[in-house]
């Protein structure tokens, strides 16, 4: 499955997206990130192909798979992540993971409104996509979050 994200949003690595560095090494850098977020994903591995991005390895549960999906997607300079991740603890009626691109004005209660029905479940999005979010006050336009068992038809 490919999921798309915006290219000009997200981490910033140094301008790494806006230099001549190889795949080979845009891979390094995205792994690295990866990494340091403390995702538990066994042989884990990213190629790129310009601004495409394949994941592939294999996630400790669904959540870490959403997780690392979101990470990868929201480097600067991706603009499709193809996953290739298994799930080592496969959960019994798992929903399909829910991504949200913020707009401008966006805020998690808005996005947990529209979700949930619920302002104050803004807390689960911001757990959801931890480490990547540090502050429920500070995200941007374009980058990509994870709703989990978020109800599109609300939204």
């Amino acid at each position: 499955m490919i999921f798309d994200f915006v290219k000009n949003a997200g981490e910033k690595m140094m301008s790494f997206f806006n230099n001549d560095h190889s795949n080979e090494q845009k891979a390094e850098k995205i792994t690295e990130f990866v990494g340091k977020m403390g995702f538990e994903v066994n042989n884990f591995s990213v190629k790129v192909d310009d601004d495409q991005a394949q994941v592939c390895g294999e996630a400790c549960d669904q959540a870490t798979k959403e997780r690392t999906i979101v990470a990868v997607g929201n480097v600067e300079g991706i603009a499709k992540v193809e996953d290739m991740l298994t799930v080592a603890a496969v959960e019994e009626s798992v929903p399909a993971p829910v991504f949200y691109t913020v707009r401008s004005g966006d805020t998690l209660s808005k996005i947990s409104k529209s979700y949930y029905g619920d302002p104050m479940q803004y807390n689960t999005i911001f757990e959801a996509n931890k480490p990547m979010l540090a502050d429920p006050n500070k995200i941007y336009p374009g980058q990509t979050l994870r709703i989990p068992g978020g109800n599109p038809t609300i939204a």
